[in-house]
């Protein structure tokens, strides 16, 4: 997928549930559970119980973050 794909992809679900797993550097990864709450030309932010985490275009098509829609 391009950048332009993604972004329409996440603006379509804005206000969706999402779960997203972030595989970070040395095998420490973590999951986010919660909505995507503000989509930016560069950025998208997932809202996780009050605590607003941001998220970039180029995390999803370097497969650092996969995003799944609940």
């Amino acid at each position: 997928m391009n950048l332009d794909n993604i972004k329409m992809d996440i603006k379509n679900h804005l206000n969706c549930n999402v779960h997203i797993q972030i595989f970070g550097m040395r095998n420490k990864n973590s999951e986010v559970y919660g909505y995507i709450s503000g989509v930016y030309p560069s950025i998208f932010t997932v809202n996780q119980s009050g605590v607003e985490r941001s998220f970039s275009y180029s995390d999803i098509a370097t497969k650092e973050i996969i995003i799944k829609y609940l």
